[in-house]
């Protein structure tokens, strides 16, 4: 056996492994998408083995001959380790939410040791001894370093979720309020919604989830898990009120209707009253805490009951009985609450209040006795006395029915669904009595329910009432009702109501002629958070002039509160563009243009304002011309020049601003201008900005101004250093910022070999096969990033350079922008399909010829089958044959498109097969694929430069007779249609293949 035999014996296990690996690698990354936790880490962790992928490539396509037993060690860590990531990413698919939050720091410790291990496995790869390219080593060494620092955490929302957990624990805290909270912040860390319905179900799949046998399996935390049950059952959500119900009346009917004497053992023996905490001493006998505590820090070390000295550190709590006092006490509550009942639907007068001061004791005592009352259907009867009590019984059954309703949906729907209840409560606003700021407390307390908030806006006459309250000197009952407004200002039909009620008028009234101190105190209330409709009510009231010219008050104060109050109210686009039609741009500008040092908050808010300006001015709400913001050069020199003289927040406000003016296609202009400003060069600095808004900010606007690519500023001032930055932040960025930074690249002058050549230098390549891989990912801000990852590799493919060609098919780039043009969106397949083009248009001179067979033909090896179009030897990584590579279909699938430029793009490719002398076998590859039909249907584009290339396409492939005769009864009425309708060029090159069909002379007027 010859010595390459051996080696290549050697080596088909390894290149084996390592195919399974990047196999492994893609269904893992795929699979990281669906996960239901730790998104981040798991995108990270995808990030690092998505570049591991060209590196395995390279392993397998160079032949191996030093270091195989290196390469042996790689591939089982990297076959362990994958295969540990992939089964930690199904879990996390798979597995019930909260059940995975409470093993999340588990699952980033695991990805910690997983990513740890790859570094390891990569640092063994004997790059000395392997003939890798310089770009693959470096990837490597940057690589291995970046996974050996990235540190692994669990979000700060699971983190906080699971302290409150463990401190539920410890406290023994079983608080159907602590239980409620928790539930939620359990829910908003782990993505599920507050809905109760939804957590119910998803409490219910965790308890489903803990009884599995796998969890069983492990005692320790088959015991955390039942104890996290317990907690979080208290929550109202847990169980269904049917089940809360059921569960409430089966315990109530075991009783008797007489409560139970204590047991002695009850008693501590120092205070002889009921205990609350009972421990146990070093004596062995049983006291309250409290008690005994007292006794011993008072100098009294021995037992009260025996003399014996007591250790003073030896307090042991008796869970047991302090268990059974608890059972006792909830088992008398039980028993008391069901025999108020009946005293208070008895009618004795001289009974309902001490009864209702007690039931009220009873629920301001626990959360449970609530519950309790409620299922006792106590809500009909305190609603009744609302409608016929006297004023001490009305004010405690409102009282009982805001501590009902505080911690409980269920019962603030409970009170909702009593015949006339709201606007029982509603009604008692009519009054003038001590009750009003009960009434207002308790219909705040139930607008938290939006189901019970709508019916509070629909009871006649509410909003009149809670106007009127809102202008009371009862200051508590005001603030509850300008609050329970607010939310019901939710309802344009609540918001008209309100102007009715000339709810807004005093607002407006002191803005315009109150004393300095009441005008800053108005314009500090309107900078208040509101809702849309408020915002705009405020408008259509005439908020926006008395606050205008409150910019030009002289105090400072009142200023600043002024201009806040107008960046909140112009964040509603609508109110925006009003601010735009009744100038209210000068006096901004003017403002932000004043040096005021000492108060640079002013500047901030008026920054802040004129970036909603410009955000409202580019709206959906302007229409299909957007308005003018900046309207002189002079505007626009200054306001960009300011960011270079301000702080962070100012610089941000104005980035945002134009970004904002830059970005619709009309902006054309604009963005001419800025970079004429030199708006690049700074930009280009502000990327290396630390603080990540503004540099965010700057790197949005910076692919705003790229993407006309028709300047060559971009250019003059990119250099190697921008190029890695951008780099830098396309691989550690979120995913806005990385996509802009993608875009930058994508949009830099093609012609400029210089800068594709410090791109490849700094590794851009397998960062973009990297992105393009991953493009099996769904998400909007995906699409928009390999849309821009595709533009930037067609660089790196024009067939100018055949170096640049191979290092971008080496990767594996030319099957992913096969894939590309059947799963991309439109931009992507036109830039997958100018990259293929481009690619095979270097095709013919590197086809290798097919090698004559010599010798007897009866011994003879059979020659290679050459390629049917080149009629050499081809493949895709040597010489980038779309017939080798699978791409002659997918582009024809491309000709169906609705977007004119990925059609033009696969036109252009599909034509390299018909150049110069491929038009015979080119053309019948092309007819097989049925793309030649596909091309004369794009005669009746609309599109003129489409029927152009289609024109060019056909012309050449009319010349031969077996098309003529198949096609040309097709394309005859297209071509007329043309001749007839089209103009220049493309009504000539119709008729000239008219001709080539004989349904034209050649001397035709026409031509």
């Amino acid at each position: 056996m010859s010595t390459d035999m051996i080696v290549s014996a050697t080596l088909v296990p390894a290149s084996e492994a390592l195919s399974k690996i990047i196999e492994e690698i893609f269904e893992t990354v795929k699979a990281a998408g669906d996960v239901l936790i730790e998104k981040e880490s798991f995108a990270e962790l995808s990030g690092y083995l998505g570049r591991i992928v060209p590196v395995l490539r390279e392993l397998i396509n160079k032949r191996i001959t030093h270091g195989s037993e290196s390469v042996n060690d790689v591939t089982q860590i990297l076959t362990r380790q994958i295969k540990v990531a992939k089964g930690q990413v199904l879990e996390c698919s798979k597995r019930n939410k909260v059940y995975l939050l409470l093993n999340c720091r588990r699952i980033v410790k695991q990805m910690q040791e997983t990513t740890k291990e790859i570094s390891r496995a990569l640092r063994l790869i004997p790059l000395a001894s392997l003939d890798l390219s310089s770009s693959i080593n470096e990837e490597v060494s940057r690589l291995c370093d970046d996974m050996l620092k990235v540190e692994f955490k669990a979000a700060v929302a699971e983190e906080r979720a699971l302290e409150r957990i463990e401190s539920g624990l410890q406290e023994r805290n079983y608080d159907r309020s602590y239980a409620n909270g928790l539930l939620v912040l359990i829910a908003e860390a782990v993505g599920i919604s507050t809905d109760r319905y939804a957590l119910k179900r998803e409490f219910d799949e965790f308890k489903r989830e803990v009884e599995d046998a796998q969890v069983r399996k492990n005692q320790a935390e088959a015991i955390q898990m039942d104890q996290i049950i317990g907690l979080l059952g208290r929550a109202d959500a847990a169980l269904s009120p049917g089940e809360k119900e059921e569960r409430y009346y089966r315990e109530r009917n075991s009783l008797s209707n007489q409560p139970l004497e204590p047991l002695q053992p009850f008693y501590c023996p120092i205070t002889q009253n009921i205990m609350v905490d009972p421990v146990e001493t070093s004596s062995g006998k049983i006291f309250e805490r409290s008690a005994i505590e007292k006794r011993l820090k008072d100098g009294n070390t021995t037992c009260p009951l025996t003399n014996i000295p007591l250790d003073s550190r030896f307090l042991r709590p008796n869970v047991i009985l302090r268990k059974s006092i608890e059972e006792w006490k909830e088992r008398n509550t039980m028993i008391t609450i069901c025999s108020l009942k009946v005293k208070l639907c008895s009618g004795e007068e001289q009974e309902v209040l001490p009864c209702l001061k007690q039931l009220q004791d009873l629920c301001e005592e626990r959360d449970l006795h609530r519950e309790w009352v409620a299922l006792e259907n106590y809500i009909p009867i305190l609603v009744g006395f609302l409608r016929r009590g006297n004023p001490e019984t009305k004010s405690r059954a409102l009282a009982i029915l805001h501590l009902l309703a505080m911690d409980s949906d269920d019962n603030k729907e409970r009170i909702a669904e009593v015949e006339n209840a709201i606007e029982s409560i509603v009604n008692l606003l009519a009054r003038s009595t001590v009750e009003t700021k009960l009434v207002v407390a308790l219909l705040l307390e139930l607008s938290n329910s939006f189901v019970v908030l709508d019916r509070i806006g629909k009871v006649h006459g509410c909003i009149l009432l809670l106007v009127t309250t809102y202008k009371s000197e009862n200051i508590q009952a005001a603030r509850d009702a300008k609050e329970l407004l607010e939310r019901l200002s939710f309802d344009n039909q609540n918001v008209v109501q309100m102007a009715k009620a000339n709810y807004f008028n005093p607002l407006l009234q002191q803005l315009s002629s109150g004393s300095d101190v009441s005008k800053m105190i108005m314009a500090t209330a309107l900078a208040m958070e509101l809702t849309d409709h408020s915002k705009a009510a405020l408008f259509d009231d005439g908020v926006l002039q008395p606050l205008l010219h409150l910019i030009s008050h002289g105090d400072t104060q009142v200023k600043q509160a002024a201009v806040t109050a107008l960046k909140n109210l112009s964040s509603l686009p609508r109110n925006g563009l009003q601010m735009i039609r009744e100038a209210a741009v000068a006096p901004l500008l003017s403002l932000l243009y004043l040096h005021i040092a000492s108060y640079p908050a002013l500047r901030e808010q008026v920054a802040a304002t004129i970036m909603n300006l410009a955000i409202s001015a580019t709206s959906p709400e302007a229409g299909e011309t957007p308005m003018m913001l900046l309207e002189s050069d002079d505007d626009i020199f200054r306001l960009f020049c300011l960011i270079s003289l301000t702080g962070p927040n100012v610089q941000e406000s104005i980035l945002r601003t134009f970004h904002a003016i830059c970005q619709p296609p009309s902006a054309r202009e604009m963005r001419t201008k800025l970079r004429q400003l030199s708006a690049v060069q700074l930009l280009v600095q502000l990327c290396e900005q630390r603080n990540p808004t503004i540099r965010t900010s700057a790197v949005m606007l910076f692919f705003c101004l790229t993407v006309d690519g028709d300047d060559d500023t971009l250019a003059q001032h990119v250099d190697q250093r921008c190029l890695e930055t951008l780099l830098m932040i396309v691989q550690t960025s979120h995913d806005e910022e990385k996509t802009a930074a993608m875009g930058i690249i994508s949009n830099l002058p093609m012609d400029h070999t210089q800068i594709t050549q410090w791109l490849l230098d700094a590794g851009a390549l397998p960062i973009i096969f990297r992105f393009l891989a991953d493009s099996m990912h769904s998400s909007s801000y995906m699409n928009h990033l390999v849309e821009n990852a595709s533009g930037a590799l067609r660089r790196f493919t024009v067939s100018t350079n055949h170096e640049w060609q191979n290092k971008a098919a080496e990767a594996g780039i030319i099957p992913v922008l096969v894939q590309l043009l059947e799963t991309g969106t439109s931009l992507t397949k036109q830039h997958a399909a100018i990259s293929l083009a481009q690619f095979s248009e270097s095709s013919s001179s590197l086809s290798r010829p097919v090698e004559k067979r010599r010798g007897f033909l009866c011994c003879s090896t059979p020659p290679e089958p050459g390629c049917p179009v080149h009629l050499g030897v081809c493949s895709v990584e040597t010489s980038f044959c779309l017939v080798e590579a699978g791409a002659v279909q997918p582009l024809v699938r491309v000709l169906g498109d609705s977007d004119f430029g990925a059609c033009r793009a696969a036109l252009r490719a599909l034509s390299t097969l018909i150049d110069g002398e491929k038009l015979q076998n080119g053309s019948k590859v092309l007819s097989e694929a049925k793309c030649i039909v596909a091309i004369i249907k794009l005669l009746s584009s609309p599109c003129a430069d489409l029927q152009d290339e289609a024109l060019h396409i056909l012309e050449r492939v009319f010349r031969l007779l077996e098309h003529k005769q198949q096609y040309g009864d097709l394309a005859k009425m297209p071509l007329v249609d043309i001749t007839q309708r089209g103009s220049g060029t493309v009504k000539a090159l119709a008729a000239q293949i008219l001709a080539h069909l004989d349904v034209l002379p050649n001397q035709s007027s026409f031509f």
